[in-house]
């Protein structure tokens, strides 16, 4: 099976490169290419590959644009840090979606799937109709998010508003909030729990350290390989960066 890998981080194709072929010895990497432009370049000048194995967040922007100019007439498996571009990725080829680090068994089942979906091509718009439809269901369904949390407090138990919560943070494998009269407490949720609970128009996930409240942003500054450095109220202890692949939603979500 002939592999074209799209991807802008050297690291993640050698990883990439190095499973594949310990899943399947006989999958060859018919190329790797690491922005929009380089990848309409590879499929307009060379045969389509088997499948296609596609970051989203690419160093010259979203791979959907490469649909958008050029025709991919090979199925697509997309690897992403972060899962909200599910639903855009089941509009083109996708027959699957891997959040990053890729573990070995959810690459093995997405390549098993691929070989199905080949066997049984007639099935592959309806696998990919409802798998649209089942998400569209979740993410249709009313969420009732937190009211407030239950914390420790010296001696007692205390409730605190989430509204009165200027950020969540972990710390040395803690889970911590800071509230906007700059008290902090611990939490016993996990950063992924957390996100889940909260109001996404009113806290965002910069990045695997901090959820960040919308008021408590104060300054937003251009930083270093397109991430933001944000300064906080209460300021925080540690460095807050919004990573590249979440800046530009982190500035849409800024601007609502």
């Amino acid at each position: 099976m002939n592999i074209l890998l799209i991807e802008d981080e050297e690291l993640a194709v050698r990883k990439l490169s190095k499973l594949l072929q310990e899943i399947d010895p006989t999958v060859q990497i018919v190329g790797s290419t690491a922005s929009v432009r380089a990848s309409i370049n590879f499929l307009k000048s060379q045969p389509a590959p088997d499948l296609i194995l596609m970051d989203i967040e690419l160093a010259d922007g979203q791979s959907f644009e490469i649909f958008e100019q050029t025709p991919v007439e090979s199925p697509v498996i997309f690897t992403t840090s972060y899962d909200e571009y599910a639903l855009k990725a089941f509009k083109v080829n996708s027959i699957d979606y891997l959040l990053k680090p890729i573990k070995r068994h959810e690459l093995e089942a997405s390549l098993a799937k691929h070989k199905r979906l080949l066997d049984r091509p007639n099935t592959q718009d309806r696998v990919v109709f409802d798998s649209l439809v089942q998400q569209l269901r979740q993410q249709l369904q009313p969420t009732e998010h937190r009211k407030r949390f239950l914390v420790r407090h010296l001696t007692q138990w205390m409730p605190v508003e989430v509204s009165d919560i200027a950020y969540f943070f972990s710390e040395e494998g803690v889970s911590l909030f800071r509230t906007k009269t700059n008290q902090k407490f611990s939490i016993d949720y996990t950063l992924d729990e957390l996100e889940s609970m909260l109001d996404p128009t009113q806290f965002f996930r910069a990045n695997r350290q901090f959820i960040v409240d919308i008021g408590a942003v104060q300054q937003i500054h251009p930083h270093f390989n397109n991430k933001l450095k944000l300064t906080l109220k209460p300021a925080s202890e540690h460095e807050v960066l919004v990573s590249r692949e979440r800046a530009t939603d982190f500035k849409k979500w800024m601007g609502k």
